[in-house]
């Protein structure tokens, strides 16, 4: 009986391991459409995350993706991306046209767009979202310019993916 329960404790503990530990990760899609000299961009992030992020940034309850959401949430969400999200073409930082924002079941998607690129030679991307609160936060970010492809895992030591043509 003795090595049931001891059987059945080290059977359970690697169960609890799984379910106890979250994962912080983000995924940056960014697309260089050369017909319309644009890059277009959609970033998407766990709504809880940025919530806890967003409300401890800015002092207050967001309530983000309910029925008492705060009206002018964009208005936070514009200027945590301003500061946390930037875009380098070409040695020179864009700045990038906030399309908008959608809510998909547990995720945030923000739509942004940078106009008027003629021509890409580099793209360097900044992405330090979230890592003031989650120590653990990953973020990805594929880009797709150029008939390349290329993904990034930036973290808190590594923020910044720059690609060169």
């Amino acid at each position: 009986m003795k090595h049931l329960k001891y059987f059945t404790l080290l059977l359970f503990i690697p169960l609890f391991a799984f379910t106890l530990h979250k994962y912080y990760i983000s995924l940056c899609e960014i697309e260089y459409v050369e017909e319309q000299k644009s890059i277009q961009i959609t970033l998407g992030m766990f709504i809880d995350d940025f919530e806890v992020t967003l409300n401890k940034s800015n002092d207050t309850i967001l309530n983000l993706a309910t029925k008492d959401e705060v009206k002018n949430i964009d208005k936070y969400y514009k200027s945590y991306l301003n500061k946390h999200f930037k875009i380098v073409v070409n040695s020179k930082l864009q700045a990038y046209n906030y399309i908008g924002k959608e809510y998909d079941g547990d995720l945030v998607r923000f739509y942004l767009e940078i106009m008027n690129i003629e021509h890409i030679n580099s793209i360097k991307v900044i992405n330090n979202c979230l890592f003031e609160e989650f120590e653990d936060q990953e973020n990805i970010v594929k880009i797709k310019a150029n008939n390349t492809n290329k993904t990034f895992y930036l973290n808190r030591k590594n923020d910044k993916g720059l690609l060169k043509f």
